[in-house]
């Protein structure tokens, strides 16, 4: 129990390193090498995730160790369309930019996500399995990570992709997979598996609003007061210089930070597989993989710019502002600090794979898998606040009337993907694999988000097997999964548009955006038996 213990607590604390909306990218290393495309040729105890029948072929007692290494990178480049202009402002300090260095966070079971910041990560795992003698039942269990998503920008203060994003940290941890697998025949299995998860959900991201209402304010600001001081005019109507040189309203400025911090302790889905060897060249097999509609509980922080408080205060302190404000709904004052706690339901989508295995020669065997996930749940997430947020509340001039609430809309679709494998057997202890997957995302190029920058990728994988002479196996890999995307300006109103209502949220009006996402890992398993 105390290295079980020991790698629940390492695997929670160091998560893969993964962007955007993953599946598969670094549960096993068996599968990561054969382009995850092991279905009809589940590997060993990992079979519980990829699919739990092929528990019903192991014999005896088995224990596997493993390990996975990864780092991300995702450098932007943002450059302003020549006609841009957000209520005249039309220098955004941002045009020409490039974003930072990109870091893995860290996300604790029951603490949340710390401080530190690594450019890679290592993953630890471990399983477990026993079959009685003469027993058609096999049972196991394994720890391992079923998805994440890890993107922090932190580490430049300045760094222009802080505005969609400085932490986006999703994370699913098997803590506990109870499985079990059944040999119904010699040429057919069945198994099912509990995968039950600790899921962490955090966001951290400086905000911001180029939108023409608030530039067409911060011009009559200045037209008003070009030094920002208010005047006795200014005061006896809507008191727009109110706030002073503070309250000036460039809507290319940062006007708050804003910090969510989510988990869900006992997430439990089901995993149910099939596999049919009907020959020793040819097998088939399938798996349901289970969803959930997770609840999140957690908390929250709204720290807001002097720029949105000071210009509050200011118009509320003249003699019409205030009437103004009663009509639009805008709040009296804005705190610079909101806490409290907040709750959300978040998906887990269900998916199901199948896949065939042929061996056209002795000492070659291919594999192809094809997959299907329901990511089209996420097209939107909202937050629900224990009470109303004083700076959402200056969303209701756009329509946004419940600020107790903000919803992202993230408009993923469903998609068909495919994985393919090939073992060389070498020698009867060397096994040679490599493989490959063409990833379609699951995010529309019109939906595109830093926050979840995965557009359609490739990822190529090498990999080999080593057996040793008292049965134990050694597995090795290495996978290398990169993609790009260009979004014009105001072709995503997830990130561009400059419409008079692209409040929540086009961080970057009328700017394209140009960036790629590498990733980069290994992992190693180590099976023995007992």
């Amino acid at each position: 129990m105390r290295p079980l213990l020991f790698a629940i607590a390492l695997a929670a604390a160091l998560p893969c390193a993964r962007a955007g909306v993953t599946e598969n990218l670094a549960t096993s290393a068996i599968a990561m090498s054969l382009g995850n495309a092991v279905t009809a040729d589940p590997p060993g105890i990992e079979s519980i995730h990829f699919n739990p029948a092929g528990l019903a072929r192991l014999k005896g007692f088995n224990h596997v160790d493993t390990a996975f290494v990864a780092s991300i990178r995702n450098p932007n480049e943002f450059h302003s369309a020549p006609d841009i202009d957000i209520g005249g402002f039309k220098d955004d300090p941002i045009n020409g930019k490039h974003s930072g260095p990109v870091r893995q966070a860290i996300a604790l079971p029951f603490v949340g996500v710390p401080k530190a910041r690594l450019p890679g990560v290592a993953v630890p795992g471990l399983g477990v399995a026993w079959n009685a003698p003469d027993s058609r039942w096999t049972f196991g269990t394994m720890v391992y990570l079923s998805q994440a998503m890890s993107m922090d920008r932190t580490k430049d203060p300045d760094d222009p992709a802080r505005f969609d994003g400085r932490l986006v940290q999703l994370q699913r941890l098997v803590y506990l997979s109870p499985a079990a697998g059944y040999k119904i025949s010699d040429t057919l299995r069945v198994g099912i598996s509990v995968p039950i998860a600790y899921s962490n959900f955090a966001i951290n991201t400086d905000y911001r609003a180029p939108n023409k209402l608030l530039g067409t304010v911060g011009q009559l600001q200045k037209g008003l007061c070009p030094d920002g001081n208010g005047t006795i005019l200014d005061t006896l109507t809507f008191g727009l210089c109110g706030g002073g040189p503070d309250g000036m309203v460039d809507p290319f400025k940062r006007a708050a930070n804003i910090d969510f911090d989510l988990h869900a302790s006992f997430d439990p889905t089901v995993n149910i597989g099939v596999l049919w060897e009907p020959r020793p060249w040819l097998a088939l097999g399938a798996v349901y993989q289970g969803g959930t509609r997770t609840a999140y509980s957690g908390n929250y922080s709204f720290h807001t710019d002097p720029m949105l408080r000071a210009f509050t205060r200011g118009l509320n302190s003249s003699l019409l502002g205030p009437v103004v404000g009663a009509v639009t709904g805008l709040p009296p004052d804005i705190p610079e600090y909101q806490t409290g706690n907040m709750m959300a339901s978040i998906p887990f989508p269900w998916r199901v794979q199948a896949g065939v295995k042929i061996k056209p020669l002795p000492f070659l065997q291919l594999n192809a898998d094809v997959s299907y996930a329901d990511w089209a749940q996420w097209k939107e997430i909202t937050f629900r606040f224990d009470r109303s947020i004083k700076m959402l509340e200056l969303a209701r001039l756009f329509g946004y009337a419940d600020s107790t609430k903000a919803t992202f809309q993230m408009g993923f679709r469903s998609v068909v993907n495919f994985g393919f494998g090939a073992q060389l057997f070498v020698t009867p202890k060397l096994t040679l694999r490599a493989g490959f997957e063409p990833r379609k995302s699951s995010i529309p190029g019109d939906k595109m988000s830093l926050l979840a920058p995965l557009p359609d990728t490739r990822l190529h994988s090498l990999g080999l097997r080593y057996r040793f002479d008292n049965g134990s196996e050694l597995n090795l890999a290495a996978s290398y999964l990169t993609g790009k995307y260009n979004i014009p300006a105001r072709s995503d109103c997830n990130l561009n548009c400059d419409g008079f209502f692209n409040v929540i949220y086009n961080p970057y009006a009328a700017t394209d955006v140009a960036g790629k996402l590498v990733v980069r890992y290994a992992g190693l398993s180590f099976t023995r038996p007992f």
